[in-house]
């Protein structure tokens, strides 16, 4: 059952649906789950097909994503189920807007992940003026967050997640919690439209500090929520340390999106393995 004080919802990241299954069974809840093409392609359905030598084709891909989400949110009808729309370094927002309407009719309870670039910053955009959920992924910085809140401004509770990266600034020695804990710090300031879900959690430690600044959500794979379930559904009193470099918070204004340099090296090659893992399953 849900530990009482618990005020952070917790997704599973994961795209296969049997992990949604034990992800239920082992925490007796789950407010939502996060799927990208990665975690796709590697769910156990991908991987038994790729096996065998049959990869998809470019229509079987979609029905397979689409049958994995139908499966995850039949399962967590109340719970939020993002899923990410292809978009490599040419693609432009009105594909993104196409790609991410359909997306979003497959299931009731979906958010559609773009990438933070400024075509999926207007994709974002007009979703959101058209009633849509969206989940911005590959945020590494301050200023694209800012340019995430801006970007959505009109939107309304519960309609915007972004999903800032732990584990990956961890990878070139900067504190990515101190991105989640910047980027909480910076949204106080606003009307609280835009939910901060912590990504790419790669340990207990990660998880268990993410709780401990508050944030929104987080989404992690099943070992870490395992993790947390063996030490009793601890959610207060750790003390996070690491030897990397704190990330300064800056003073940005959340205005005047267009003008803001959201360009992060980072998010570039986020994006380069989401579509050449994407890419792998199709023939």
């Amino acid at each position: 059952m849900r530990p009482r004080n618990l005020k952070t919802k917790i997704f599973l990241d994961s795209g296969n649906p049997s992990d949604t299954k034990a992800t239920l069974k082992l925490l007796g809840f789950l407010d939502g789950q996060t799927t990208n093409p990665s975690l796709i392609a590697k769910s156990s359905k991908a991987i038994e097909r790729i096996e065998k030598g049959e990869k998809f084709s470019a229509e079987e891909i979609y029905d397979f994503y689409k049958k994995t989400a139908e499966e995850i949110s039949n399962q967590i009808p109340n719970g939020s189920v993002s899923v990410e729309v292809y978009a490599d370094s040419n693609t432009k927002a009105e594909e993104m807007l196409d790609t991410g309407k359909k997306f979003f009719s497959w299931i009731p309870n979906a958010h559609i992940k773009l990438p933070i670039t400024r075509e999926g910053l207007k994709a974002a955009k007009e979703m959101i003026s058209m009633g849509m959920r969206v989940n911005m992924t590959l945020c590494f910085n301050q200023e694209q967050a800012a340019a995430v809140y801006d970007a959505t401004r009109r939107a309304t509770a519960g309609q915007v997640f972004i999903s800032p990266f732990v584990g990956r600034l961890d990878d070139i020695n900067q504190n990515g919690i101190s991105l989640i804990s910047n980027i909480l710090e910076m949204y106080r300031e606003g009307d609280g439209h835009v939910e901060v879900l912590a990504a790419s959690i790669r340990s207990i430690d990660h998880f268990m500090a993410c709780l401990n600044l508050g944030c929104d959500i987080i989404t992690a794979p099943f070992p870490v929520l395992k993790e947390w379930a063996d030490k009793g559904f601890q959610t207060a009193g750790f003390d996070y340390k690491v030897d990397l470099k704190d990330i300064p918070y800056k003073n940005i204004k959340m205005e005047n999106w267009e003008n803001i340099n959201i360009e992060n090296e980072l998010t570039n090659k986020g994006i380069e393995k989401f579509c050449a893992d994407w890419t792998a399953l199709i023939v």
